[in-house]
């Protein structure tokens, strides 16, 4: 721990995935900022980009840039910059999510060959590639890979359909990155957080119920908040959680232990 008890003194830290205020990624960035990180944003599109940049000025970040995970060539230009501005970085967190709405609202039976590739590309892939482009800066200060999951990997969610494959995929290459980067210093993680009110969460059928049925059967009797989740991240991210990696750390209230 910092001499000052801040966790993130001195620390850098690139988030990839804001979409609002309500984001959980934007949660985790708020707590980082408050222990001292140094944080960089990155958005995909213009309307996005709206939105992400006064959060992101708001924190006093180093960058804003464009990052279009289907966009190899932007990929790199993006990390070209990030390089240029950072000779080594402490934290990625990855918060990258998306099927099309299409997908989450039939049968898993009927996706579509071209909605499961953009969701498995968009949602698991997206995680491979923006690690292999960060992971020599992450190596220079032994780093931390930080992703986002949701118990619908594990369990068939309903509305969730392509979203939980893509998740499943998400996790899976969680453990295999661990292993890979292992040996370099650079520990991956993944959180599986409870239903939060997201805009990514909005999209799911019956998210609603599922944010009503939480209190009802979660040990803790209450759904879980964008501060829980930031403050696990911290622990995931920081020397508090040097021993740990390739683990999907459950921050639910405990719903994921009941069976029903």
């Amino acid at each position: 721990m910092a001499a000052s008890g801040r966790l993130f003194e001195g620390k850098r830290v690139l988030v990839c995935g804001v979409a609002n205020e309500r984001s959980i990624a934007w949660g985790i960035s708020q707590a980082m900022h408050e222990h001292g990180a140094e944080l960089g944003f990155t958005y995909a599109g213009e309307a996005l980009e709206k939105r992400v940049r006064p959060l992101a000025e708001s924190v006093g970040a180093s960058f804003v840039l464009p990052l279009d995970v289907r966009d190899h060539d932007q990929v790199a230009a993006t990390f070209r910059e990030i390089r240029n501005t950072w000779d080594g970085l402490d934290v990625l967190v990855h918060a990258i999510a998306f099927a099309n709405r299409e997908d989450l609202e039939g049968r898993y039976l009927d996706t579509s060959r071209e909605g499961f590739l953009t969701a498995l590309e968009i949602s698991a892939y997206s995680l491979v590639l923006l690690t292999r482009e960060a992971a020599p800066l992450l190596a220079a200060r032994g780093g931390n890979v930080l992703t986002l999951t949701y118990y619908g990997a594990e369990k068939v969610v309903p509305g969730y359909n392509v979203m939980g494959v893509a998740k499943a995929a998400l996790e899976a290459s969680v453990r295999y990155l661990a292993a890979d980067l292992g040996p370099e210093g650079i520990r991956v993680n993944a959180i599986s957080a409870g239903p939060v009110k997201t805009l990514a969460a909005s999209a799911v059928r019956g998210f609603k119920n599922i944010l009503g049925l939480v209190p009802e059967k979660a040990p803790l009797r209450r759904n879980v908040t964008q501060e829980d989740i930031a403050r696990a991240a911290l622990f995931l991210c920081s020397d508090l959680g040097a021993g740990v990696t390739g683990e999907v750390l459950y921050v639910d209230c405990g719903y994921n232990i009941i069976g029903l």
